[in-house]
């Protein structure tokens, strides 16, 4: 039996962020292999003004170079950003948290597959502490 994190810490907790403001963090960082699958397309060559279009957000205009150059910076502040606080979170143990946090891995699967060198606790700690900082940075 998975134990799931809960969505809202008791107050008192160092972490705690209001539960909805929670699920918008994450969902924000669910998003993040759209980010880099749009960020690859985006690479300004080969690729025709119109099939651009799913990948920026304004049609209009007539340098499709600087919206592929925009939406490009969009999207690669996004993903550093978040690479960001990962490493702030936890300098050593970024790579497992990021990976969970964008694709909504569960401790027992990083421990079973990844191999993460932490315990559960250890790690939903830093998993809290990862939104805590987003939270500071996202305002």
């Amino acid at each position: 039996m998975s134990k799931t994190m809960r969505p809202e810490l008791s107050e008192k907790n160092e972490y705690w962020i209001e539960r909805h403001r929670y699920y918008e963090l994450k969902h924000f960082c669910l998003q993040y292999p759209i980010w880099k699958k749009a960020y690859i397309a985006l690479d300004g060559f080969g690729n025709r003004p119109n099939e651009l279009l799913a990948f920026t957000k304004t049609v209009s205009g007539s340098d499709p170079t600087a919206k592929c150059a925009e939406a490009r910076l969009f999207y690669s502040e996004r993903m550093e950003m978040l690479k960001r606080v990962a490493t702030e979170t936890d300098s050593s143990l970024s790579s497992y948290v990021l990976k969970a946090i964008t694709e909504g891995l569960s401790y027992d699967y990083l421990k079973a597959r990844l191999e993460i060198p932490c315990c559960k606790d250890v790690y939903y700690k830093l998993y809290r502490r990862f939104f805590w900082l987003l939270n500071k940075v996202r305002n």
